[in-house]
């Protein structure tokens, strides 16, 4: 009897996974290797599926407001959640924040960026630097506010290249197209551990804290694999994850 019911068990949830739903969720740019690790964990424990889309923030937003389908938000800020909550586009309570993010100098080439950043004063050190649009991307956003405290936003701006999302930023930086670029910790570093090039994670001070919030949307609204994948992020596995690709909570 008892292997019976273990059996029947097993079957239901089997049956159960079968069935799980989906979830459309548009997810900040900086957050695509976490979250993809995340989604695969989330089908694999709940049977539901996110179907991801990656981007930058403030064109989510426009595409949302403009009646885009998406049921969740990853957003790289707080602001805009709380935005789309005012203008009755997303689930009142819905909110909060799912990772704090670290903004990092990094270059591809081993021993130009040092570990001050003191090569943004080093005009004779690269042509170009790539930053996200600060309109768009908040990663942006803050690495214009680092430049400005530093007092080499003026000097830079001639050789600022934009990324429309923090993701085209590190693509310019990764083809060496810029030389260095402001990019997100989760791009470059894994536990830890820079992948290669050399870097200078940024003082949280020189900039607003970079806290990303997520929220439901209203078109998520009765989708249980929505509210299942809000609740799979405040979960010690998606935690782990989202620690080790350097974020904080």
């Amino acid at each position: 009897m008892k292997r019976f019911l273990l059996a029947a068990a097993a079957l239901l949830a089997t049956s159960l996974h079968a069935h799980g739903a989906e979830v459309s969720v548009a997810v900040a740019a900086n957050f695509t290797a976490p979250m993809q690790k995340i989604a695969a964990l989330f089908e694999q424990d709940t049977g539901h599926k996110a179907v991801l889309a990656f981007g930058s923030t403030g064109r989510f937003y426009a595409q949302i407001r403009n009646g885009a389908p998406f049921e969740v938000l990853l957003a790289a800020d707080d602001e805009t959640p709380a935005r789309l909550e005012r203008e009755v586009l997303a689930v009142p309570g819905s909110r909060f924040t799912y990772a704090v993010g670290r903004l990092v100098l990094w270059s591809k080439r081993a021993g130009l960026v040092d570990g001050q950043g003191q090569v943004l004063r080093r005009r004779d050190a690269f042509d170009r630097i790539a930053v996200a649009d600060p309109k768009l991307a908040p990663y942006g956003a803050a690495a214009i506010e680092v430049m400005g405290k530093l007092g080499v936003l003026d000097a830079l701006r001639p050789r600022i290249v934009q990324g429309e999302s923090i993701a085209q930023t590190h693509q310019f930086v990764a083809t060496q197209n810029a030389a260095l670029g402001f990019v997100a910790m989760s791009q470059v570093y894994v536990n830890g551990h820079l992948g290669e090039g050399s870097a200078w994670i940024v003082p949280a001070d020189l900039h607003a804290p970079l806290r990303q919030d997520a929220v439901l949307l209203k078109k998520g609204q009765g989708n249980a694999a929505a509210t299942a994948l809000l609740a799979f992020l405040k979960g010690d596995k998606a935690k782990a994850l989202i620690r080790g690709h350097g974020y904080g909570l």
